[in-house]
């Protein structure tokens, strides 16, 4: 069994805030899969969409599975929202998820410091019916597949990295 953390989790729930919290407090190296797809395809994922479409982009997603498979242990990944469904995810590490009500997530993302940034990287939530629809289908999925679920509302960061580490460490 690969000793990596998988983090899922809904877009903008802090998968990624909370990978650098944890790569930093316990020297673990962190991989996020969109950066590597977007290395990857050389153009970013909003670009891949428009251009290639969601079934070009899940094909990366499944290839970035695949290597993180064969040549990946020890990490921290932190994937995009749609990963879990990759058909090798139980056997890239143990999975968790950042679990937060859909509100929760659009609230954080709304009265960040960099707001406009945050809610530019993820186009769906300015079709806030559209995403909430998104966040439904894929809420019950999500705990299928976790190993550890992180309820991460009104937690600090500090407490989620501790609680993923008690539980599942690296």
């Amino acid at each position: 069994m690969k000793k990596n953390i998988i983090l899922i989790g809904f877009m903008g729930v802090g998968k990624g805030t909370t990978a650098r919290a944890y790569a930093e407090k316990y020297g673990t190296f962190i991989i996020d899969t969109d950066d590597l797809i977007e290395s990857k395809e050389n153009r970013k994922i909003k670009t891949i969409f428009k251009e290639e479409g969601e079934d070009y982009f899940r094909k990366c997603e499944q290839q970035c599975a695949n290597w993180i498979e064969t040549s990946v242990n020890n990490s921290f990944i932190s994937c995009g929202g749609g990963f879990y469904k990759v058909s090798n995810l139980k056997k890239l590490g143990k999975v968790v998820l950042l679990d937060a009500s859909y509100d929760w997530i659009y609230n954080r993302l709304s009265t960040a410091e960099n707001a406009k940034a945050k809610l530019r990287k993820r186009p769906l939530f300015t079709e806030p019916k559209k995403a909430k629809r998104l966040y439904s289908e894929r809420e019950k999925a999500y705990k299928k597949v976790a190993d550890l679920v992180v309820n991460v509302e009104d937690k600090s960061l500090k407490a989620i990295i501790k609680e993923i580490h008690k539980n599942v460490y690296i």
